[in-house]
């Protein structure tokens, strides 16, 4: 039994660490030990996660992706490869954030947090449970806005448009976008700064 079995592998910062070693009056000297020997994983200055061999539970890069910068949830690309709705893997954790655009790199792996509006960040959000925590993850219709919403030079004028880019371009699973929730597609297109593709894309699905 170690002091992060009630943890887990839910990120946890410097005020958490001191309750754990009450004894320990300079805790970021604790900190420092417990991460070189391994114990804990530093996520970023006063952020941690205890190391799966202390707790034997694996690490989830989406719930890190919550807690090191928010509010936010885990969207575009990374989202759809959770789904399993592109088949490339995905090695950059992507977000969506109201605050300002921010990267993050640590042992766990890489970080991407872009900004939107507090309107469109609201739409579309879900709580998905996995390893037994629980996180918050774009729906496979908001993560796909997201990819549209943030992609540079991306203009979706016509249907051929929608077509090239889903089964070329990001080699998307068409077979599941008649499970798609066309409001959900709708209330991004009204928050989106690109309404027009997003649009463009609700007129092929229907």
């Amino acid at each position: 039994m170690t002091p992060f079995n009630n943890i887990g592998n839910i990120p946890f910062d410097s005020t958490i660490l001191a309750s754990l070693f009450p004894k320990n009056k300079h805790i970021n000297e604790k900190a420092r030990a417990l991460e070189k020997s391994g114990k804990i994983i530093r996520l970023k200055k006063g952020l941690y996660v205890a190391s799966p061999e202390e707790t034997g539970k694996p690490i989830s890069q989406e719930l890190i992706a919550n807690h090191l910068y928010g509010p936010s949830y885990v969207g575009r690309e990374y989202a759809l490869r959770y789904y399993g709705l592109i088949p490339e893997r995905v090695y950059l954790l992507t977000s969506v954030t109201t605050k300002h655009s921010r990267d993050f790199e640590n042992a766990t792996g890489n970080y991407s947090y872009q900004n939107c509006s507090p309107e469109y960040f609201s739409i579309g959000v879900r709580m998905e449970q996995s390893d037994g925590v629980t996180f918050l993850i774009a729906s496979p219709e908001k993560a796909l806005c997201d990819v549209i919403n943030f992609s540079k030079n991306l203009n979706l004028r016509f249907m051929k448009d929608v077509e090239i880019y889903l089964e070329e371009d990001i080699r998307f699973d068409t077979d599941e976008l008649k499970n798609f929730n066309i409001d959900i597609l709708e209330q991004c297109a009204r928050t989106s700064r690109k309404q027009q593709s997003i649009n463009t894309l609700i007129k092929y699905l229907k």
